[in-house]
C-alpha cells in the first residue's frame, strides 16, 4: 500500500500540535514517503485512515477520544493492511499489551532519534501483511 512509484503512504496522529508538525516535517523530507494527513485526536485518525488507506498510520498512545488501542483497533477494521506504530511518553507494560492486542505493529518512545522513526517506517511500510503461506 504504497504511494505512487513505491512511495509509503503515512499517516500522522497525535493531539500535540507542535509533535504533529514536526513529525509530517520529518516524514515530508523522505523522499520514500507521502504524509497522506495529519489527525489531531483518535475519531479524526479513524476518518483519515478510512479515507486515505496510509502504509503507516503513526498514533500517540493517549490521544482525545479513546487513544491509540482505540485508533489502532478502529483503522485495522477500515484499512487492513495498514501497519500501526504508536509513538508516546507513556510505555508502561500493560499499555503496551493492550496496544499488541489492538494490531500496533511497533512503538517507539517519544524523545527517540528521527532516523529511528524513519526506520520504523521504512520498515513497516515495506512489510506485507499477508499471512506467510503455510508449508506444503
Amino acid at each position: 500500500m504504497t504511494g505512487g512509484a513505491g512511495r509509503i503512504r503515512v499517516l500522522v496522529c497525535d493531539d500535540d500540535p507542535l509533535i504533529r508538525e514536526v513529525l509530517c516535517e520529518v516524514m515530508a523530507e523522505e523522499s520514500d514517503f507521502d504524509v497522506v494527513g495529519a489527525a489531531r485526536d483518535t475519531d479524526e485518525a479513524i476518518a483519515l485512515a478510512a479515507r486515505r488507506t496510509p502504509a503507516v498510520a503513526i498514533l500517540d498512545l493517549r490521544m482525545p477520544g479513546g487513544g491509540g488501542a482505540r485508533a489502532a483497533r478502529e483503522i485495522l477494521a477500515r484499512s487492513p493492511a495498514t501497519r500501526i506504530l504508536t509513538f508516546s511518553a507513556y510505555g508502561e507494560a500493560g499499555a503496551l499489551e493492550e496496544l499488541r492486542r489492538a494490531g500496533v505493529s511497533e512503538h517507539l518512545e517519544k524523545g527517540v532519534p528521527n532516523h529511528e522513526i524513519v526506520a520504523a517506517v521504512r520498515r513497516l511500510g515495506g512489510q506485507d501483511r499477508r499471512p506467510d503461506p503455510t508449508p506444503p
